[in-house]
């Protein structure tokens, strides 16, 4: 069988990335000021214009995609013989995840003679491109699909998300935030932060007092969780703060050296929940990280 690997713009790779290892993007859609926009080429997308625009009150918003657009963007596929891995956000801050498992359902029913997987990585952003670039070293290397599912599961509940967000009044706003109670006090310079959880919700672990100590933070995050750092990639996703992104990049190759760090700035879904000057950092580390308050 041959496997044609998908995903959505929330795993915030490259379009560079995802042409080069023959990756099927489905966009999700984001409302500007009232206009329903979809980034389909990051090398378009103004990341500084974006989150300058927001910064200024401009008006955003997230839809959820519907099912016909991932069946849209999965058919071609089945038609021409492949077979389908998914490698969608995670389920606990989006229903794309239950849309994609919708459109597989009705196109399984439409092509029974072709596979068609779907796993749900409990991440976002770069936490999830990590994923699906182990998605796409497994499917070249020959791996037995249910193998890959397995390991893919595996990876993803192993993934450590940890960011820290400028205002939290975008994930409040967006209902991202499953704490947002307990931090509706929050004051000025008090910065939050947030862990992806068991089920790949976004809550609060610490507030650190100023924007220089939750980047060491994050760094000190990395520090006690970090597993086998050598042989992993790290990602790095900022919005519209790459000074900060290079800053953190270089500390955590003081800590612990990684494969390699991938930097990328939020695609505009996402960084329509995250708000300007979020910075998140993503790799694989040891248990326990999702569920340690």
């Amino acid at each position: 069988m041959s496997y044609r690997i998908f995903t959505d713009t929330s795993a915030n790779l490259s379009t560079d990335t995802t042409e080069a290892l023959g990756i099927t993007v489905v966009p999700l859609s984001y409302i500007l000021n009232g206009e329903e926009l979809m980034c389909t080429d990051t090398r378009k997308f103004d990341g500084a214009g974006y989150y300058g625009a927001i910064r200024k009150h401009a008006s955003v918003n997230t839809s959820q995609v519907n099912p016909y657009r991932f069946e849209e963007y999965m058919e071609p596929a089945l038609q021409a013989g492949d077979d389908i891995l998914y490698v969608g956000m995670s389920s606990g801050i989006s229903g794309s995840f239950a849309s994609a498992k919708m459109a597989i359902e009705q196109l399984k029913a439409k092509y029974p003679e072709r596979d068609l997987r779907a796993v749900d990585t409990l991440c976002a952003s770069l936490a999830e491109g990590i994923v699906v670039l182990k998605a796409v070293e497994y499917v070249n290397a020959g791996m037995d699909i249910d193998e890959i599912e397995r390991k893919l599961n595996e990876l993803s509940y192993s993934m450590c998300q940890i960011f820290m967000v400028d205002d939290l009044m975008h994930l409040r706003r967006t209902g991202r935030l499953s704490n947002a109670v307990a931090l509706a006090g929050s004051v000025l310079q008090i910065k939050p932060l947030l862990i992806g959880d068991e089920q790949g919700k976004i809550v609060c672990i610490k507030k650190e007092r100023g924007r220089r100590r939750a980047i060491e933070g994050l760094a000190k995050v990395y520090e006690k969780y970090v597993e086998n750092a050598g042989e992993n990639i790290v990602g790095i996703a900022h919005a519209d703060c790459a000074e900060d992104a290079e800053h953190l990049a270089a500390r955590l190759r003081e800590i612990a050296p990684p494969k390699d760090i991938i930097i990328e700035c939020y695609e505009p879904v996402t960084g329509a929940h995250v708000g300007p000057d979020t910075l998140a950092l993503f790799f694989v580390g040891k248990p326990g990280f999702r569920s340690d308050r």
